[in-house]
């Protein structure tokens, strides 16, 4: 435990870098490093504990809330007004939210059990189920929906174009006619910007620093966060690494599979995060 005033200035006076902010508009995750201490602090692979989790859910929901308008719309667009949704990587449950009010039955899927509690208290009318988006069954529905990069993440350590590829068909043979699949990922590029950025609230603070390795493409992303607990602060760390794909490669495959494919810059008003690109992938309504 130590002190966030404690914390700050250490940050400044040690690391020699200037406190940034993060964008709202990242859902899946704050990505940190406190730089005094990460060369001392073993690091582990993790998928969104109890600290990042309630940091995610109440400064980083933006993105889901602000892209539901333009989600639903693209849902009734399709003449999508009613049925069950799978909502893939759900996270705490806002879009779930945003599902149930507008009268859908959702089933979340998200491989942080801390995230899955969340949800379900949340929206105690959906079902969610803790598990990996690559291994789930995925059930007869009218759309499926990923949002916030979450098909990059190396969480299963199994995500390859190859098991994407096979949860393209299991979504495709799912849908219902006319369904469908409406997701977003991060391509290569995404770690662009400042390496180190901060971003703080009433009762916590994380800090981010990226890494991005154009030779394999992947991304890594390692997390410090800090939770108020009392008057000190609780500190945490996970490091969080994800596979960027183009969105050449995944249209071509979706296309393999029989998905009608159009990528979009957009849900509605609000832009995909930087780095990012939207798949609306619609199943032939006469298949």
């Amino acid at each position: 435990m130590i002190t966030f005033s404690s914390f700050r200035s250490s940050l400044v006076a040690t690391a020699g870098c200037e406190l940034q902010c993060v964008s709202p508009a990242c859902v899946c995750i704050v990505h940190s490093v406190w730089a005094k201490q990460s060369a001392l602090t073993k690091v582990m692979t993790e998928a969104y504990k109890e600290d990042l989790t309630y940091i995610h859910d109440v400064g980083f929901g933006e993105f889901a809330k602000t892209s539901a308008p333009g989600l639903l719309e693209i849902l009734r667009r399709n003449g999508i007004a009613s049925g069950l949704v799978v909502d893939l990587g759900c996270g705490s449950g806002i879009w779930a939210r945003e599902l149930s009010n507008a009268g859908y039955d959702v089933l979340g899927i998200d491989i942080s059990p801390a995230m899955i509690e969340i949800a379900r208290h949340r929206v105690p009318t959906a079902e969610f189920r803790v598990g990996s988006l690559l291994k789930m069954r995925v059930p007869q529905c009218v759309a499926v929906t990923s949002l916030g990069e979450c098909l990059n993440y190396l969480f299963d350590r199994s995500n390859s174009l190859s098991q994407l590829r096979k949860l393209f068909r299991r979504v495709y043979d799912a849908l219902e006619p006319g369904g469908v699949f409406i997701f977003d990922i991060a391509e290569p590029g995404r770690g662009k910007g400042p390496r180190q950025k901060h971003r703080e609230g009433a009762d916590w603070a994380v800090l981010v620093e990226v890494d991005e390795d154009t030779q394999t493409n992947q991304l890594t992303r390692r997390i410090t966060s800090f939770r108020k607990v009392g008057e000190l602060y609780k500190r945490d760390e996970e490091v969080h690494r994800l596979q960027l794909y183009k969105r050449s490669e995944l249209a071509h495959e979706l296309g393999d599979v029989g998905f009608r494919v159009r990528t979009v810059r957009a849900y509605g008003n609000q832009p995909m995060i930087e780095g990012c690109v939207g798949f609306v992938a619609r199943k032939h309504a006469g298949v």
